[in-house]
Formats: C-alpha cells, structure tokens, sequence
C-alpha cells in the first residue's frame, strides 16, 4: 500500500481518470442546472459554497479514513449573510457538518431539545397526542428572526444543498458545478471554504478490505491531490469570482502565501486567517496590476463575547464583515465585465 516517492504529482486530468465518482452525481449536477438556471433568469447572484472537510478513505470497503478538524463554521455563517446580501445560495457541505439556520442551535454546547419544553393535557382522558411541545420563551427573542430568515429562504427557493463526504466525491462536485456556474457569467461567485484533504489513496493502492491490525504496524505513503484551484478559473467556471482560503500556523506567512496563490492561479481573493485567531482578524488580498491589495478585517473583542447572541453565540461574527467586503468587490467585478 505504497507508493513510488518518484512518483508525478497527480494532474487533474489524471486523477479523474483513475478516481470513481460518486453514484448520485448526475442527479446532483441535474438539480443544480435547475437551481442555477432559475436565479439567471431572475437576474440573480449566485454563490457556490464549500463547507467542511474531506475524509481519505484507508480502504475500498471503508472502515479507516483520514479526516479533519473542520465543523463547517465559516461556510455555514458566511451562507447566511450571503442570502441577507440577496444571493442564491448552492451550500456544498460535508455531510453533518454545520448547516445555515441550524448551525445555532445544533452544537453539543446549544442542543436544541434543551430549547423545548413539554405541557401535558390536564384533561382526565387525554393521550400523548394531547401533550404540546413549546420552545421555551426566553429563548424566543433569538430564535425568531433565525426561524423567519430560514422559512422566507426555503420558500423562495433560495438555498440549495448539496453533501459531499470523501475527498473524491468533494472534487467530482467542485467540478460539475463549476461548470454549471460557467452560465452565470460573472454574476457567479465561488466561495470556496471548505478543508480540502492535501493528499489520498489512489484506489488502485487501498485495500479491498478491512487492513488488518494483526499485521504489526501500518505504513501508508500518500499521493498528492492536485491543485484544482488553476482548471476552476481558467476552465471550469472562467469568468466567475472565485476566493479560495488560505489558513497558516505561522502568521508570517499568511500574506506572502496569500500573494503567491493569486499570481499562481490567476483568481480574485484569497481569504487568509491564522489558525489560534482564524475567528478574529482576516486578511483579504487582491491582485491589482502588478501589484497587491491586502485588506484586514478586525471586529472588537468585545463583540466576540459568546453568550450573548442566537444560541449562546458572538453578538458579532467575522463572516459579516467578509460576505460585505466580498459582495462590494464582486459587484466592482460585475461593472468591469
């Protein structure tokens, strides 16, 4: 279960050419095409999401797998504020991680069933069907406007949902609706937040079966996943408003990385954050002629306070001031097509 050090890094190209794609993907890429088609003709923005990690299967018959810390924050709140800016919304997400709307109150921290409370029926005859369930009423004030910003989203069909959880079925979507993005123009963006795994296992290098523990200790080398950042804006969706995200231990290196990426793969924003503060100050950096802009987004401490808002959480949340900063750079990019 090895493979050659001297190996290529896999291109694009290759590696879905030799990776399965996942069995409900037509489908998928078809309720998209829908979506996408229905706001164009509204005249609507439209954003793709990506939320979550990625798992890495050991195996063909999955029992082991290589995952990340990622819970989905960013992507989850971000989407929120984008359907306040009047985006429709395509959330591509992993599979149980956190959700717009929802993501307040399904936490370990703030589950929902404490929110709730049980009145049973006085009457003398009275069955469970009798017995009301209400939301407890000092929750009420915070749940409110989160309740009425998820019902007007879903009945106007302005969220759409799509799961992912391996790294192939992540990329297999990232590129069909890319594609299907292409149609938007530069009323497209791509928001690509999710923790994308750096390396996997080619299929013809897993086990069919269960690795068995009996055989002492285990050794597995890696191949790369490749960048799929470069086909995204100069092929997949060429004249979209793409912004990737870059996350760093050192900070150091937050800007001079972010810099790199943008010459290297051509596209509009690169979101930078340090891992110990990536829910406090943000960088954006832009390319400019030949030149840089970096931006930095900082909230007061104080309104990052958590208790005081929805669910227990910040009064503030970084991702407000990025959706903002991200829609008035992306409204500067529509006026230039």
């Amino acid at each position: 279960m090895s493979s050659a050090s001297s190996q290529e890094p896999f291109s694009a190209e290759a590696y879905f050419a030799s990776q399965s794609p996942p069995a409900n993907l037509a489908d998928d890429l078809q309720r998209v095409k829908e979506f996408i088609a229905k706001h164009r003709d509204a005249g609507r923005r439209v954003v793709l999401i990506t939320s979550g990690g990625t798992t890495v299967p050991l195996e063909m018959n999955v029992v082991r797998f290589l995952d990340n810390f990622s819970a989905g924050t960013r992507g989850a709140t971000s989407a929120e504020y984008f359907l306040k800016a009047g985006y429709a919304v395509i959330f591509m997400h992993r599979q149980f991680s956190l959700q717009p709307f929802s993501r307040h109150y399904s936490h370990s921290t703030h589950p929902f069933l404490d929110f709730l409370e049980v009145h049973p029926s006085s009457a003398p005859d009275a069955t469970i069907a009798d017995t009301e369930v209400k939301v407890t009423q000092r929750v009420v004030p915070a749940l409110l406007p989160i309740l009425d910003a998820y019902k007007r989203t879903m009945s106007e069909g302005l969220l759409h949902m799509l799961t992912f959880v391996t790294v192939d079925d992540y990329l297999y979507l990232l590129r069909g609706v890319s594609k299907e993005m292409g149609v938007l123009g530069r009323n497209g963006m791509l928001y690509l937040a999710a923790a994308v795994s750096d390396f996997f296992l080619p299929r013809n290098k897993m086990s069919e079966h269960k690795i068995q523990s009996g055989k002492g200790s285990l050794i597995i080398e890696m191949d790369q996943v490749p960048k799929v950042l470069k086909p995204v804006v100069a092929e997949w969706a060429r004249e979209g408003f793409v912004v990737s995200f870059k996350l760093e231990t050192d900070a150091a290196l937050l800007v001079p990385k972010a810099q790199a990426a943008l010459e290297r793969y051509g596209h509009q924003v690169v979101i930078g954050n340090d891992l110990q503060t990536r829910n406090r100050p943000t960088s954006t950096s832009t390319k400019r002629g030949e030149g840089f802009e970096t931006a930095w987004l900082r909230i007061d401490p104080a309104l990052t306070t958590p208790g005081a808002g929805a669910g227990g959480r910040e009064v503030k949340e970084i991702e407000e001031d990025i959706v903002k900063e991200l829609e008035g750079r992306h409204g500067r990019w529509i006026e230039r097509g």
